[in-house]
């Protein structure tokens, strides 16, 4: 499953240009489902047809980053983020382009304290030395997303844009083994969450599943000095009981927890004080859908070095697989 996830986790896709993601996902599941289809927002829908209920599976495909706002005369860009952003975070990183152009985001020399550091304080340098050479490499409006690899590591996961590639991943792993089932599965590739839970929206609207769950990445509480929170890395996926979005439907919940308890596969619960998935939108459409989330514990979010367990990534697959039978 580790080729699927680097696969994926390359492909670039920030926030309203997942067209490449959306692309390689179709590339993969194209003679493994009845019906791939794509809608208005850019949510990639593929569907396994059933004569049950219809269960819609949301992972959303976009990752965070920066777009390009202005071009000074010497060829340093500002920018805005797409996204949650933190300036400590993004200090120093790499970042590239669509069209491949990479560039290091730095700050003024004149900042005297970092914790006064604020993305308008910050640039991105792509080596160019004025405006007409920056403007031949990169165009106001144009995107950027961290630039950096994906390793497996002791038995971990090190990347960019696990939230929530790793999301897709289990999605599309899951598609791939077709679990038997009379009930109707939609594997929903959505678009825009990180600036809104925008696509889930729309797709939602279209299905108006009986029940769904939002596929997507948690914090955890087992670094040191963490918030307290109860989840930890390889322990399991979570069951989100509640987030800043959304407090999950029992019915869904309750489902969850029943499926692990019977197939001994080992879980987490998710109670988030901040922070929302698909879920937050799915749940308020269409006269209201039952939803819930299945999360992967990830440390490090919103950084170039998600990391999480392939463990939990495995068996996040499992319990999917059992949800929906």
């Amino acid at each position: 499953m580790f080729e699927l996830i680097n696969k994926l986790a390359g492909a670039y896709g920030p926030s309203g240009n997942e067209k490449q993601v959306s692309a390689l996902i179709r590339s993969i599941l194209k003679d493994k489902v009845d019906e791939i289809r794509e809608d208005a927002l850019g949510n990639l829908i593929c569907v396994k047809k059933g004569s049950g209920k219809k269960f819609m599976l949301a992972a959303h495909m976009d990752q965070i980053g920066v777009i390009v706002t202005f071009i000074d005369d010497k060829g340093f860009l500002r920018f805005g983020n797409i996204g949650g952003l933190r300036p400590q975070v993004i200090l120093g990183q790499r970042v590239v382009f669509e069209n491949g152009t990479t560039g290091v985001i730095w700050y003024e020399e004149n900042i005297d304290d970092i914790k006064k550091l604020k993305l308008d304080k910050m640039y991105i340098d792509i080596g160019a030395t004025s405006r007409e050479e920056a403007e031949g490499m990169v165009k106001l409006g144009d995107q950027a997303v961290y630039a950096a690899d994906t390793k497996l590591q002791n038995g971990k996961i090190i990347s960019k844009c696990m939230d929530n590639r790793i999301g897709c991943a289990i999605l599309v792993q899951m598609a791939l083994n077709s679990p038997k089932t009379e009930n109707e599965i939609y594997y929903v590739f959505t678009a825009q969450e990180e600036v809104g839970l925008r696509g889930a929206r729309t797709a939602a609207f279209g299905i108006v599943p009986d029940m769904a769950l939002a596929v997507d990445v948690t914090g955890t509480g087992d670094t040191p000095e963490s918030k307290p929170m109860a989840v930890r890395l390889g322990a399991g996926p979570t069951i989100k009981i509640k987030d800043a979005s959304v407090i999950s439907h029992p019915a869904v919940k309750d489902r969850l927890i029943e499926r692990a308890k019977s197939a001994n596969i080992p879980y987490q619960f998710e109670i988030m004080t901040f922070g929302g998935t698909d879920a937050g939108s799915i749940h308020i459409t269409a006269g209201g859908i039952p939803s819930g989330g299945v999360s992967v514990p990830t440390r490090h979010i919103h950084s170039s070095a998600e990391i999480v367990d392939m463990k939990d990534v495995e068996n996040a697959v499992e319990l999917l697989e059992h949800f929906v039978k």
